[in-house]
């Protein structure tokens, strides 16, 4: 009887972390496809890569989208109406939206409009680094370890080894508005980490994600409108892209909270090593930057991910 009993828990743990490794890894494929993604929505919405309002506008009206099928599925999950319920839930979710959607998309749209998807696939990948670099200096929410040195070391030297060898030449032209911008955007998206982690302490993680979506989308479209930006294109596949765009954010931002919430967190975040494999095998496949998928590129992605594990590692440890 004991036996079965020990049979049934095993086997009831491993469907669990096959469910953990699907969702996990959905969630991933589906964040690293969203940089090639962007690059043909710029191509598809005849988008000029120095119009910064039309990039803004074109951001905006993508996570104002994605903030209401966030909104809608998490109701529908939970059985209740998400909405903030207080002012103090509402200046939660404004902090949220500035960091998470305005700042970080701003940095993250205009620095992809000037550097390619491979490198920006692996750039992105430092989040993880970043997120970890503010949970210790600024927000006293973790300490770091020997094994979270090294890996933040690795990950950083994968980074620097495909910015100035990446495509098989000597390239040390990095700039500010291209790879600087895309950095930036690691940085806000490592302090909007540590303000969700604070505020889900008393607030809906799903609510807080789903409304500052809105929120920030609003603000951002606003601001695209008013200095002039507009998608001067709009066909059929235009529309499908930016529809698929913010089912990225609603579908991950829910599935990711849901594995959150349900199970350990250094069980789920283990998977965060696949963003940047995904990334640059999609812009690979679909920006035709197989040009850039040499040796250097191949060892900055190995260490990159190496580094992630390193840290996921400590975490776990």
């Amino acid at each position: 009887m004991q036996e079965q009993t020990n049979l049934t828990d095993k086997t009831k743990s491993r469907i669990n972390t096959l469910k953990i490794a699907l969702g996990a890894t959905l969630c991933c494929f589906l964040w690293g496809s969203a940089t090639p993604s962007i690059k043909i929505g710029y191509e598809l919405f005849n988008i000029d890569k120095s119009s910064v309002a039309s990039i803004i506008l074109f951001a905006g009206i993508r996570f104002f989208i994605a903030g209401i099928l966030t909104v809608i599925a998490g109701s529908f999950v939970q059985k209740k109406i998400l909405v903030p319920r207080s002012k103090n839930a509402l200046s939660k979710v404004f902090i949220l939206c500035l960091f998470q959607t305005v700042l970080q998309y701003i940095f993250f749209y205009l620095g992809l409009s000037h550097a390619s998807g491979v490198k920006s696939s692996i750039i992105i990948s430092t989040n993880v680094f970043t997120s970890l670099i503010c949970a210790v200096l600024f927000f006293k929410q973790e300490k770091f370890s020997l094994l979270k040195i090294l890996g933040c070391i690795i990950g950083f030297t994968g980074v620097i080894l495909v910015n100035i060898y990446g495509n098989g030449k000597l390239d040390i032209s990095m700039s500010l508005q291209g790879e600087g911008f895309v950095f930036i955007s690691c940085i806000m998206y490592g302090l909007s980490g540590c303000f969700v982690k604070e505020f889900s302490k008393k607030e809906n993680t799903v609510m807080l994600s789903g409304w500052q979506f809105i929120l920030g989308g609003a603000l951002l479209i606003i601001a695209g409108l008013v200095t002039g930006g507009k998608l001067s294109s709009v066909s059929l596949k235009a529309v499908i892209l930016l529809l698929y765009l913010s089912f990225i954010s609603a579908c991950a931002y829910t599935v990711w909270g849901l594995l959150l919430k349900k199970n350990d967190v250094s069980k789920v975040v283990v998977f965060g090593f696949l963003n940047p494999v995904f990334g640059v095998i999609l812009s690979s496949i679909f920006l035709h930057e197989s040009n850039q998928m040499g040796f250097i590129t191949i060892i900055s992605l190995i260490l990159v991910s190496i580094g992630i594990i390193t840290v996921n590692g400590a975490k776990n440890k």
